[in-house]
């Protein structure tokens, strides 16, 4: 019943199946106990039926009032345990659920997250995890629970009295039959309301972010319209959804409560026939009650649980995605960086092909090239961001291929073009560099990359909070605090990729000045679309279509006439000159 099949089914760990098999432990337990009590109840009756004719006589309160107090301690007892193993320790396992996906999330290499839309990934981290907690605390316990106890209780009806037995329990499996039965439209109107959902995030996301060119081209009322469309969608597709799972759990329920009424027919015509007692008949009312209480909530609960199989199905695909794995050391004899024939595909397009360069240690080495000729894929294949399809990469001679990415990552600073920065203050994000950096460490890093000027004129200095992603602070700034980050970590290699591009030339000054203090001795790979900014490099290395054109010293690819470097710095230097 708990297998594997099960486990990947609910998404559960297997503290997961733990705490389910617990649930329904107990959930037995509970639905025994108070059939228990209609048994009680039985035996009462039975008395007092024999009192009135005269066989025998009431209990008395020495009697009667002991029983009831034994019987309410112990159904106190074990429904707190019920409650304990359904809802107690699921919340907890919800929990460790939301950990286990943030620790997966971080052992997933990036190009995973290039092929996941985050929208959706966020729906599966709060939506998907929300609704299977309400699976894992409300259905699974009960739902299986109540199956084991209704099958011991119908063991002993039927052999008590297999007629009236029949009679009471026939609707229950024909109800269940309904449900499962279309356990298929339900799922496809999970998913389909999901993808809906999706949608709307997607569209609330995509909104929010590009609000500023919304406003400024005056496409508010459109954006605005197409967002309400996704929301129309969305509300129709659950309501579609909800009304065709309400109809099979009704029509469950009533064809289950028509199994009181056959009770009834059947009992009277055996009383009439003199094969039964009238007590026979009101014992098996009493079990009736107990037996469809649990299974009326368990009906709709069933049906969450179909549709919850959609959520979990999502989010086994992190748990399926393949992580970067690798050794917990990293040893190399030196940081040059050698691309052995270096193949990579992105899906089905093929990035790179048979890509062989070395950046040196102690020498700046830069990737040009026009759009799309695969340089920033390789700064970041050079980090094990992305896993190469084919060839090798080794540092120091260690084919970093089998290290792990966080252990490897140690030795590497990365400044890019889009900085990311924290809705927190200056310090914090620039000892983002460093963890446990003291504060004397991060004035310096800070000091060095140029940060000092614009800080000074912050309200709180570094204690400043930044807003989100830096949006208190330019273009400039942003870049300097990413530097003074990459300085105060000091890692002996560092990648650039396209640090300059978008500043304005007093910001560029700066930041390059603030560069040259990061990269003395490193191992550097710069990535450039401006020639001017890499002519002062050690070797340049010109890529077109995925694959190394042609490679050198900057003085000797711009004496060659038919290279493709002096080419493009000849486009940008005729470019410069270009006015309106």
């Amino acid at each position: 019943m708990f297998g594997k099949e099960f486990q990947r089914k609910y998404a559960l760990s297997d503290q997961g199946v733990r705490n389910a098999k617990a649930g329904t432990y107990w959930t037995v337990i509970v639905n025994l106990v108070v059939m228990g009590g209609m048994g009680i109840l039985y035996l009462m009756m039975d008395r007092f039926m024999d009192t009135l004719i005269g066989n025998g006589s009431l209990p008395g309160a020495a009697v009667i009032l002991p029983a009831v107090a034994a019987f309410l301690v112990l159904s106190y007892l074990t429904h707190w345990q019920q409650y304990r193993a359904t809802y107690g320790l699921v919340y907890g396992e919800v929990k460790n659920m939301r950990i286990s996906i943030a620790e997966r999330l971080r052992r997933l290499p990036l190009g995973y997250f290039g092929k996941r839309d985050l929208a959706d990934l966020t729906e599966t981290i709060m939506g998907d995890v929300n609704r299977l907690e309400h699976v894992w605390s409300h259905c699974l316990g009960y739902l299986y629970g109540s199956y084991i106890s209704t099958a011991i209780i119908a063991v002993m009806l039927f052999i008590y009295n297999w007629r009236l037995a029949l009679a009471c329990l026939w609707g229950v499996p024909v109800a269940f039959a309904l449900l499962f039965g279309s356990r298929k439209l339900a799922r496809r109107h999970s998913e389909i309301t999901k993808a809906a959902a999706v949608t709307v995030s997607d569209g609330i996301q995509e909104t929010l972010e590009n609000i500023r060119e919304i406003r400024a081209t005056n496409q508010e009322d459109r954006f605005l319209q197409t967002l309400n469309d996704k929301i129309d969608t969305h509300e129709k597709t659950m309501l579609r959804g909800e009304l065709s799972t309400g109809i099979f759990v009704n029509a469950a329920s009533v064809i289950m409560r028509l199994g009181v009424a056959t009770t009834i027919l059947t009992g009277t015509r055996l009383i009439l026939a003199g094969r039964i007692e009238f007590l026979t008949l009101f014992m098996f009312l009493l079990v009736i009650t107990r037996i469809y209480a649990p299974f009326d909530q368990a009906l709709a609960l069933i049906a969450e649980m179909f549709m919850s199989q959609v959520s979990a199905g999502r989010l086994m695909e992190i748990y399926d995605a393949e992580t970067a794995e690798g050794a917990e050391t990293f040893e190399p004899d030196g940081h040059d960086i050698v691309f052995d024939s270096v193949g990579f595909a992105y899906d089905s397009e093929q990035v790179l092909r048979g890509v062989s360069f070395t950046a040196k240690e102690g020498e700046v080495t830069a990737l040009v090239g026009p759009s799309g000729s695969g340089k920033s894929t390789c700064a970041r294949l050079a980090a094990r961001l992305w896993d190469i399809s084919e060839g090798s990469i080794r540092v120091g001679g260690v084919d970093i291929s089998y290290v792990d990415p966080e252990v490897l990552l140690t030795d590497y600073s990365m400044v890019f073009q889009d900085v990311v920065l924290f809705d927190d203050t200056v310090m914090e994000n620039i000892r983002l560099g460093k963890h446990g950096a003291t504060d004397e460490e991060v004035r310096a890093a800070a000091k060095a990359a140029n940060c000092d000027e614009f800080v000074s004129r912050l309200p709180r200095g570094y204690d400043t909070p930044i807003g989100e992603n830096g949006a208190r602070l330019s273009g400039g700034e942003r870049q300097r605090i990413s530097i003074a980050r990459a300085l105060l970590k000091n890692a002996p290699i560092v990648l650039l990729d396209e640090a300059t591009a978008s500043l304005d030339v007093e910001n560029e000054t700066k930041v390059q000045s603030a560069l040259s203090r990061l990269l003395a001795g490193k191992t550097v790979l710069v990535i450039a679309h401006r020639m001017r900014t890499v002519e002062a490099a050690d070797k340049i290395v010109v890529l077109a279509e995925g694959r190394v054109a042609e490679q050198g010293r900057p003085e000797e690819l711009l004496s060659d006439e038919g290279s493709m470097f002096r080419r493009m710095t000849q486009l940008q230097a005729a470019s410069a000159g270009w006015t309106i």
